[in-house]
């Protein structure tokens, strides 16, 4: 069992930017790969960012080369640094993992970008 909580969102301004954060409840070291979804009132929740073990990283083409993930395995959190951030990027921001087969979760945390 993995628990996770996100922090970091807020209202910001159009061409701001904000850090999220995502700890877990245990050691995220043998954790194949953590990753942030969003999901928009009426829309489908989507892949934003993962981050895999080894470093390497996969971003949704709306936000590659504005948003970053990384992980701080002694700290057992993931971030996701969001950086001239648009309208478009307001959503519920979820952290996700899998891990034995199962799939885990996080509450969310919400990002209003005001234009």
């Amino acid at each position: 069992q993995v628990q996770l909580v996100e922090s970091g969102g807020d209202l910001v301004q159009s061409g701001g930017s904000l850090r999220l954060s995502c700890v877990a409840s245990r050691s995220i070291f043998g954790i194949n790969a953590m990753g942030w979804y969003r999901q928009a009132p009426g829309n489908q929740r989507e892949l934003v960012a993962r981050i895999r073990s080894g470093g390497s990283t996969t971003y949704a083409d709306s936000v590659k080369d504005r948003f970053t993930i990384s992980r701080d395995n002694a700290k057992n959190t993931v971030y996701l640094q969001m950086n001239s951030l648009k309208s478009e990027d307001t959503a519920v921001y979820y952290c996700r993992v899998s891990d034995g087969g199962m799939v885990y979760w996080g509450k969310g945390t919400l990002v209003t970008v005001s234009s």
